[in-house]
């Protein structure tokens, strides 16, 4: 049902607002993603991951209740990992791979080989 004239206007004017109140706020949420963030939390999710394991290997025969610990942590890691991963799917993991930084690494790629070809090619040719 689509919204009336009135309820438009009302909507514009609290998006001006909103964008007037707070424009870093707004600045971020229009650039935030869904797979911005659940990329952003399996990045941290992996580092606590990692802590968790040395947290386990460095303590666990000291005490069994530190390694326990470090195995919890372990395990929470992996979980949020695997529920971000979920929210990220295919789609998310293509959108996140082929940004900018991805872009201009194929054009670093492309560019190092053709100054090898050029550097390694027969005089005569």
């Amino acid at each position: 049902m689509p919204l009336s004239e009135h309820e438009q206007n009302i909507l514009r004017e609290i998006e001006k607002n909103f964008y007037e109140s707070d424009p870093g706020f707004a600045a971020r949420v229009r650039e935030e993603t869904v797979y911005k963030h659940a990329g952003r939390n399996c990045k941290w999710s992996a580092l606590t991951f990692i802590l968790g394991l040395v947290v386990t290997v460095l303590t666990f025969s000291i005490s069994l209740a530190s390694g326990a610990l470090g195995f919890v942590i372990m395990l929470t890691s992996a979980i949020v990992f695997e529920r971000n991963l979920r929210r990220l799917g295919k789609a998310g993991w293509a959108d996140l791979t082929s940004g900018k930084r991805a872009a201009s690494a194929q054009g670093n790629a492309k560019d190092i080989t053709e100054k090898l070809r050029k550097k390694f090619r027969p005089k005569d040719q």
